[in-house]
């Protein structure tokens, strides 16, 4: 019924529901923090589910700081491997780089550092687990050289850091069920499972009852006015530019779709909160897609345009990735566009007046009817040319999709545009994890997704909670 585009780790059913994860956007420099006080500092485990915004940059996970010579850090890389170093007077005591790459912004992963620092196998004194399975290979491999080697994290001289180094290489995603366990080496299976349908697939489980330590720490992200609060009971973390809005329900139990910051290769704009907002580039036309992509069924989102001095923005499904530089969303015949200047519908270049123009803060809705082929507009939640979403072969006010035959991916996914000639187009795009606040909060049939208007009948949030599902 869809596919998505890269992995999936999370995404079969399990028996344990994760309801909230945190969207760090590097560009806010949010991270949340507390002091240390003095604990164990050869044994402790962090645990996280991670799902990647933009790539490209470093991003701290998790950071216990003294100063710049000392402190103890988990991080993914400019390259996208994954790091795991200590410093101690400005000598690096132990190193691990990965490898492999972890890029993926279409899937969610569990991150999980095991440091049992008095091993008496120096492989074995700091171990990562990337969903359930051991990272065995490594790029850099600098292991502790004896048992008095020590970590940060229950330094009571450090400040503990998640989504910073300090001051900078703020972290750009989605985190959840963050967990820090201090004093013990505890395995990965203690924070998840691997499905018993789908081996491969690893599972989050109830940690609620794990003895957390002096300074351990589990982060729900269930308190949007809290969203540093240890459910655990300990000292809560103090959150910096982080809000309420910052909560989300895109999860590793159930993952939304985001624009895919991997589909662009001809792009020249910029990704950010999430993946869930996208800024063009003066001068340029280019267009971002969904990195989930369905082949059936019905389904919804909305786009808020924010910008753009000519109302040129263009939001629209596409079969088809950018195929050129200066490709732009409608220009083929596997792309649907609705462009706000005049108007317009695009299809296959060809624009037609059949809408209501639309300016800053319109919020685009989108109804995809896949079972039926036919594409459907609103602006405000009024159906643009007298659409009727719930119409199915009648096609009351439709744009006729083309054949999956026909478009590259074999499916469609939504997608924004920048179509500008003189300034830089800027959306929102809510998949059912809104990147900002709605004066309404309406969900699909199935009860997943925040949207302001309501989705019509039948038509889903883009989730993988609904993949194989139908509205009613």
């Amino acid at each position: 019924m869809a596919f998505l585009i890269g992995g999936a780790n999370s995404a079969a059913d399990t028996g344990y529901n994760v309801d909230n994860s945190c969207r760090f956007n590097d560009g806010d420099s949010p991270s949340m923090n507390k002091t240390a006080s003095s604990g164990n500092t050869q044994h402790g485990t962090f645990s996280a589910w991670v799902k990647r915004g933009p790539t490209g940059d470093e991003h701290r996970v998790i950071n216990a700081f003294i100063d710049g010579n000392n402190f103890t850090s988990i991080a993914f890389r400019t390259d996208d491997t994954i790091e795991i170093i200590h410093q101690d007077s400005g000598s690096t005591t132990y190193r691990k780089i990965t490898t492999a790459v972890y890029r993926d912004p279409s899937a969610w992963m569990h991150l999980c550092v095991i440091f049992d620092l008095d091993d008496g196998t120096a492989e074995d004194r700091v171990k990562l687990f990337v969903n359930g399975t051991r990272v065995t290979v490594f790029g850099t491999n600098t292991n502790p050289g004896d048992a008095s080697k020590t970590m940060d994290y229950n330094n009571s001289s450090a400040t503990l850091n998640i989504g910073q180094m300090e001051t900078d290489n703020y972290f750009d995603g989605y985190m959840a069920e963050v967990v820090w366990i201090d004093g013990l080496a505890l395995a990965a299976t203690s924070f998840g499972e691997f499905d018993e349908d789908s081996p491969t697939i690893f599972k989050p489980i109830d940690v609620s009852g794990l003895t957390f330590g002096t300074n351990g720490f589990y982060l729900d992200f269930e308190d949007s006015s809290n969203l540093g609060n240890d459910v655990n009971g300990g000292t809560d973390l103090t959150e910096t530019n982080l809000a309420a809005t910052d909560q989300t329900s895109d999860t590793c139990t159930n993952n939304f779709a985001t624009l895919n910051s991997l589909d662009t290769y001809y792009v020249q704009g910029t990704l950010s909160e999430g993946n869930c907002k996208y800024v063009g580039t003066n001068e340029k036309y280019d267009f971002v897609m969904s990195t989930i992509m369905p082949t059936a069924g019905k389904w919804y989102c909305e786009a808020k345009y924010l910008a753009g001095n000519s109302d040129n923005g263009i939001v629209g499904i596409s079969g088809d990735s950018m195929l050129a530089l200066q490709d732009y969303l409608g220009e083929y015949a596997g792309h649907i566009g609705y462009i706000g200047n005049g108007g317009r519908s695009i299809v296959g270049g060809t624009f037609t007046s059949n809408f209501t123009a639309y300016t800053h803060d319109d919020i685009i809705g989108m109804a995809m009817d896949l079972d039926n082929m036919k594409m459907y507009f609103a602006k405000n939640g009024t159906w643009g040319n007298s659409g009727d979403p719930t119409s199915g072969a009648t096609g009351t006010g439709a744009i006729t999709i083309q054949a999956l035959s026909t478009v590259q991916h074999n499916a469609y996914g939504f997608a924004v545009c920048s179509f500008d000639s003189d300034d830089a187009d800027e959306w929102f795009i809510n998949f059912g994890n809104p990147p900002y606040a709605n004066s309404s909060s309406a969900a699909d049939a199935n009860g997943y997704g925040d949207f302001e208007y309501a989705p019509p009948s039948g038509y889903l949030a883009l989730c993988t909670k609904n993949l194989g599902s139908t509205g009613g």
